[in-house]
């Protein structure tokens, strides 16, 4: 099983984004678009990704899995301290770890008491019962490490489990989420980065069905190890009507060999050919 400090491997990554809102449609997912975005712009891409609702059983389930799974995987939401927030829990009991109060992340979450006392005019108190519940955001299960938030200080956390998943926990909010993730990234991930362009190239293609390319599109991956084939099949294109486009993605280098091949090995079947694109 792949663990995410191996530099010999590209790490897969994943997302998990946790929060009835998002299920029953009160607000939309923004997480998974710019987790896609943050990736690509460092030549990595999402294997994954899962929606979750505030359900303790199912978010402890879908986080064991994740530990288990030696893969990176960023998780979004649910680590505050209101009654519907479960994540931090959830954790720990994926991990089998008790939750203790980190001393770097109390200090932090009491600067941020400070800072607020200090924005509303008042007198900042330690041991107020509102201040004292705010100190469960610092929670976390046994042996994590912290992730900063340069939003208002209250940090997120990094745990690993015996699998070997790495899971970044991050809050719920696009704005402290995003700059969590990226400075998590470049940190931890930056020998994994690809600065070699990926493009895809592909045809349009009439009077075919999928199943029958097939072997041509496996031949295809096992003469170009480098690069995916993809088939995008429709029926109601308001263009093209019924069609599949067909094509290959990966570093710009290796696609166009590949590219050819593909046409070439289309030759046999005579077949309708629309555009061609490129991405």
């Amino acid at each position: 099983m792949q663990h995410p400090n191996d530099r010999r491997t590209c790490p897969e990554f994943g997302a998990i984004i946790i929060g009835d809102e998002i299920l029953s449609g009160k607000r939309a997912d923004k997480h998974m678009p710019k987790v896609i975005e943050l990736l690509s712009a460092r030549g990595l891409s999402l294997s994954w990704a899962d929606y979750v609702g505030d359900s303790p059983e199912r978010i402890t389930a879908t986080l064991a899995r994740a530990f288990a799974s030696g893969q990176v995987i960023f998780s979004f939401g649910g680590i505050g301290a209101t009654p519907d927030d479960h994540t931090r829990q959830c954790a720990g009991q994926a991990l089998g770890r008790e939750l203790h109060l980190y001393p770097e992340a109390e200090a932090l979450i009491r600067e941020r008491m400070q800072d607020t006392a200090r924005e509303q005019g008042t007198v900042y108190e330690p041991d107020r019962p509102d201040n004292i519940h705010r100190l469960n955001m610092g929670m976390f299960p046994v042996g994590c490490t912290i992730i900063r938030n340069p939003y208002n200080k209250i940090p997120g956390f990094t745990c690993t489990g015996e699998g070997g998943g790495t899971v970044h926990f991050v809050p719920g909010f696009p704005v402290m989420a995003w700059p969590m993730m990226e400075a998590v990234l470049d940190f931890d991930y930056a020998p994994w980065f690809q600065t070699e362009p990926k493009i895809e190239k592909s045809v349009i293609l009439f009077g075919s069905m999928e199943a029958t390319l097939t072997p041509l599109m496996l031949a295809i991956e096992l003469q170009h190890p480098e690069i995916k084939v993809f088939s995008l099949p429709s029926v109601d294109h308001p263009q093209w009507g019924r069609h599949i486009e067909l094509g290959v993605k990966g570093p710009s280098a290796a696609v166009d060999s590949a590219f050819a091949d593909l046409k070439k090995g289309l030759e046999p079947f005579h077949l309708e050919f629309g555009p061609e694109m490129v991405r």
